[in-house]
């Protein structure tokens, strides 16, 4: 690949120090901009680093002074706001500079939680039952929903505000619960059927044609007496707490006959459906039946060395260096008018 001037776009306070020593990289809040950052340059590219928190004039300004061939897109939200982060690429394509990772549209309909769900309802992909209490709104259960139910942030990703506690089992529970989703975590909130199984994640790299990595597992060797096994904050942030209970994520093993293409088919179709671009990763859940449910869509996943995408990427054959040079390529061919 041709050697890029490339302007690495992250959050303000995650830009990597740059002297690392006396730092743990590995685990430094900013882990993620350093190994992209570091790779690329050590890939031969010309990297700068742009810290950005809600003015945009210093990605103008940016722009302008280094005129780079690709913005590579680390950014989850902009001025603290996560939904933000659709309308920061918008701005990228209105000053016609190519970027890394999914279009505005794909990241407007996959931050929805509910509105993702309609659309693979509508495309008979399987996901739970679900329904959404609005902050400030009396939240009635429809009959048809049944517990236990899982109460999650409708627009916030990392397992923001997801804990054991989230699992509930009655009325008194669930409304306690959506409560301290609109008062501590601040979101609307998103309520559907737990899915008592298996959870798998898939990988997808493209624009018009779709390269899938192979299917991921969360494993739970072991588990505190009456926990679930859910991707909670603590499991997803908690490096101890991973440790304590031999939690990990790994190429997923013993599936039923025919499920990976399965699995693949349902991640194919979801990608499609909210119409995503550059990367992605689809989780789902497997339960006793057999029957796979989606249970979101995360466009721009994390893409740390040694996290489940880039993870998923090795064991396919592509190495850290070449899975970064495949999502500049992405980015480089994306055309805003491929979206039909």
């Amino acid at each position: 690949m041709r050697k890029l001037r490339v302007l690495a776009l992250m959050d303000d306070v995650l830009v990597p120090p740059g002297d690392t020593t006396g730092h743990d990289v590995g685990t430094a809040d900013w882990k993620t901009e350093f190994d992209v950052v570091s790779t690329l340059r050590e890939s031969g590219h010309e990297v700068h680093s742009l810290g950005v928190r809600d003015d945009l004039g210093v990605i103008r300004n940016a722009i302008r002074e280094l005129k780079p061939h690709i913005a590579f897109n680390l950014l989850e939200d902009f001025h603290d706001v996560p939904i933000f982060d659709q309308n920061l690429v918008s701005y990228l394509e209105l000053l016609r500079v190519p970027y890394t990772g999914c279009n505005p549209r794909g990241l407007l309909l996959a931050r929805d939680k509910a509105l993702a769900k309609k659309l693979c309802v509508y495309h008979r992909v399987p996901v739970a039952d679900f329904a959404v209490c609005r902050i400030g709104r009396k939240f009635r259960r429809p009959k048809g929903l049944r517990f236990p139910l899982i109460v999650k942030s409708l627009t916030k990703e990392a397992s923001a505000g997801l804990s054991q506690a989230s699992v509930v089992g009655d009325d008194a529970k669930l409304e306690e619960r959506v409560r301290f989703m609109h008062t501590m975590i601040g979101t609307d909130a998103l309520v559907e059927e737990y899915i008592d199984g298996r959870e798998f994640y898939v990988g997808v790299l493209g624009n018009q044609r779709l390269e899938l990595l192979p299917v991921w597992e969360l494993v739970f060797k072991r588990l505190p007496d009456d926990a679930r096994p859910i991707a909670s904050n603590q499991v997803k942030w908690n490096a101890a707490y991973r440790k304590k209970w031999g939690i990990d994520t790994c190429l997923a093993k013993n599936l039923p006959d025919g499920m990976g293409d399965k699995i693949h088919h349902i991640a194919r179709r979801v990608y499609r459906t909210l119409g995503l671009s550059g990367y992605a990763r689809i989780d789902l859940r497997m339960d006793a039946t057999g029957r796979c449910h989606v249970l979101e869509a995360n466009p721009n996943p994390q893409l740390a060395y040694g996290e489940d995408f880039a993870e998923s990427a090795e064991h396919a054959g592509i190495e850290y260096d070449g899975l970064l040079d495949r999502i500049l390529r992405l980015g480089l061919r994306w055309r805003p008018d491929q979206l039909r």
